[in-house]
């Protein structure tokens, strides 16, 4: 099917649904493309303690649940696919979905996100979702009284050990220096859980597996960054928490990008190097990452493109 839009929302995170929410009480009738996770990163956490408005910890994907019901209600139509590939050559932009489903947009919003990095080891790919696992709140159920180990040294690493900690017998944080880079409050409360052990200097060199049929991790390989010793440590479970990478692939060459991937904005708005076409949320933000920054460039991104529309009416108007 072909569809027509004045504004395409390409992405359902806190920035997508916030941007939908902004742009249809704007009466722009947006369409959003949820993409292959709708609800984004939230979706796969539990307590969500610093999001504005709530004296309790909330969960993650009642939250992302909420925002789509508001968007959805105020008056954004709702697509259940992803797109595979944009024209932002010209106007109205061209994307086209896995679907076969064309969007004919005006302007058009990148809400994609991020996606987990991983460490590129030998194992790590073979043995997804056989002991390794970017997502503990996923797959942490399963390795209940179990030892488990969090790769990392950031916020995603100690959140995620903090979860497991819960579940498994025995956490090890593993990190290749002498020190997190957590905020200080997720630190304390890491050194304080009594099944929780760092390992520090440490990287890992690879996923070892049994020797089952079906193979599932059973230790993993590591080096001492100073040393250089190479050691075993029998493990059950790992989580990769290095951090991630924007989901922008697939407007390389369309909009410009900085050498790590992120899409490049104007300063102070969410503009970028394409008229018409904004940038909301992880695809744009390497430096604070959070939900409620996501929904603020959301908003931002509506009303540029409110903005946007508008002056490009009043232009078209005067010259005819």
């Amino acid at each position: 099917m072909m569809h027509s839009t004045p504004l395409l929302v390409i992405g359902a995170g806190p920035a997508g649904y916030t941007a939908a929410i902004y742009a249809a009480r704007a009466s722009m009738s947006p369409m959003l493309v949820a993409g292959m996770q709708p609800g984004g990163q939230l979706t796969i956490t539990t307590d969500v303690e610093n999001y504005p408005g709530f004296a309790d910890a909330i969960q993650g994907p009642w939250l992302m649940e909420q925002m789509r019901a508001q968007a959805e209600h105020v008056g954004t139509s709702m697509f259940h696919d992803v797109i595979t590939s944009v024209d932002f050559s010209s106007r109205p932009f061209r994307c086209e979905a896995d679907s076969g489903d064309v969007f004919m947009a005006q302007t058009v919003v990148i809400a994609t996100g991020a996606q987990a990095r991983w460490l590129g080891i030998p194992g790590e790919q073979a043995l997804s979702g056989f002991g390794v696992s970017a997502c503990a709140t996923c797959d942490g159920f399963f390795f209940r009284g179990k030892k488990v180990a969090v790769i990392g040294g950031g916020n995603s690493a100690t959140e995620e050990a903090l979860y497991l900690s819960n579940l498994a017998a025995h956490v090890t944080l593993i990190h290749r220096r002498d020190s997190l880079k957590s905020e200080k409050i997720l630190q304390q409360r890491l050194f304080a859980k009594e099944n929780i052990t760092c390992l520090w200097d440490t990287a890992v060199e690879e996923a070892l597996p049994d020797d089952g049929k079906r193979p599932a991790l059973r230790a993993l390989k590591l080096r001492n960054t100073r040393t250089g010793a190479i050691s075993e440590m029998a493990i059950d479970g790992m989580f990769v928490a290095i951090g991630h990478d924007p989901a922008t692939a697939i407007f390389k060459g369309q909009v410009a990008m900085d050498e790590g991937g992120y899409i490049i904005t104007e300063p102070g708005s969410t503009r970028t190097s394409v008229p018409g076409v904004f940038a909301a949320g992880d695809v744009q933000d390497h430096i604070y990452r959070q939900a409620v920054t996501a929904a603020g460039t959301g908003c931002m991104a509506a009303l540029d493109a409110e903005r946007f529309l508008a002056a490009t009416h009043s232009a078209e108007r005067q010259a005819a």
